[in-house]
């Protein structure tokens, strides 16, 4: 089978596109790769819902969405030369916009049209993969620990840590089998909001000017505070909780931005040590996804507050660190054409198997 994989996460820097073939057994193997950027018009947009936005506005969005999905897979197709019509599916995990399991009842939201996707490409699609474990009585996400018990297997316990806008640790024993899994807290997307903030800059490439920063022990242990870090898993989180608003409610006085920069990244770094100190085990090696683990400031945190734990790159197991989340969730789509039930019971909570998304077709 042949399936495009779509992510856009949290960090709402644009799209990841993965075009990806599944051999007999289900193995994948990347066919392309292609990063989508959003519009800076489109990326404030997204950052501005809140529960409180009109529903009009969200709507116009969740249309506006489906367009730029279809442009990457276009864009994507073009880069490789593949055909719609060899494509099987477009796996879409589409855009969180609000994500509150513990609410009564639980719930969350991604948007981009994937009936309007549909029709603009053609190729049927597979979306709505959170709330099928949502009502099966789990958290909904993260869902990425599935793809990284199947592809990072070792004969030796590891855990997989996907760092993007939130970050997630997914704990591995030997051969594979999955133990647990869960969002540990804020990746990139404190970070990124401090830097568009103080100098207009989407992202800090490699952790530079958090480099040039130093740590503010008060204001990472008022940070670290936060009693999320501490609850037991299953547990998931997005910005609807580590957002803007929350830091400055930290802050008091004022303080140099490129330390607050520098704050920030150790706040991701101990809030993930910490989280694997605590709930993974003994692993003997840790290998780094997502956008993160291009932040070379953040990877080196990281491996200081893990000393003695070997520290690696998807890429050495075949993946780029972008791609892992894409290719992913078209195996996770993969899954669903053949209405196969995946058991999320150790990462999200869910009360029994269930085959996760929702089938539009093309």
């Amino acid at each position: 089978m042949r399936l495009i994989g779509l992510m856009s996460g949290t960090s709402l820097d644009g799209v990841d596109a993965a075009l990806v073939d599944f051999d007999a057994g289900g193995r994948p193997s990347l066919a392309g790769l292609h990063q989508h950027p959003y519009s800076a018009s489109l990326a404030q947009r997204l950052r501005a819902l809140t529960g409180e936005t009109p529903l009009q506005a969200v709507l116009a969005v969740d249309a506006e969405l489906a367009g730029v999905y279809a442009a990457a897979v276009e864009a994507l197709l073009s880069q490789t030369g593949a055909e719609a019509g060899g494509v099987d599916a477009i796996a879409l995990h589409g855009q969180t916009i609000w994500h509150a399991p513990q609410a009564e009842p639980p719930v969350t939201c991604q948007i981009g049209d994937p009936s309007r996707l549909a029709q603009a490409t053609g190729i049927t699609v597979v979306a709505d993969f959170r709330q099928r474990d949502l009502a099966a009585g789990g958290e909904g996400a993260p869902l990425a620990p599935l793809f990284h018990s199947a592809m990072f297997a070792a004969d030796h316990a590891r855990c997989v840590v996907n760092i993007g806008g939130i970050s997630n640790v997914t704990v591995l024993g030997p051969g594979g089998e999955i133990l647990r899994g869960f969002d540990t807290g804020p990746g990139n997307t404190l970070l990124d909001g401090w830097i568009r903030r103080h100098r207009g800059e989407p992202f800090d490439t490699a952790g530079q000017w958090a480099a040039s920063g130093r740590v503010d022990g008060d204001l990472l242990a008022a940070l670290l505070a936060n009693p999320y870090f501490r609850r037991p898993p299953p547990k998931s989180t997005g910005v609807e909780q580590f957002n803007m608003d929350w830091l400055d409610d930290a802050l008091e006085g004022d303080r140099p931005a490129a330390d607050v920069q520098a704050t920030l990244s150790a706040l991701t770094a101990c809030s993930i040590a910490e989280a694997i100190q605590t709930w993974g085990g003994d692993p003997a090696d840790l290998v780094l996804t997502g956008g993160g683990a291009l932040n070379n400031d953040l990877c080196r945190r990281l491996a200081d507050e893990l000393p003695g734990l070997a520290v690696c790159q998807s890429d050495s197991a075949g993946f780029p660190a972008t791609a892992v989340e894409p290719v992913g969730f078209a195996w996770l789509g993969r899954a669903a054409l053949l209405g196969e039930a995946v058991d999320t019971g150790l990462v999200t909570g869910a009360s029994r198997p269930v085959t996760l998304g929702g089938i539009y077709p093309g």
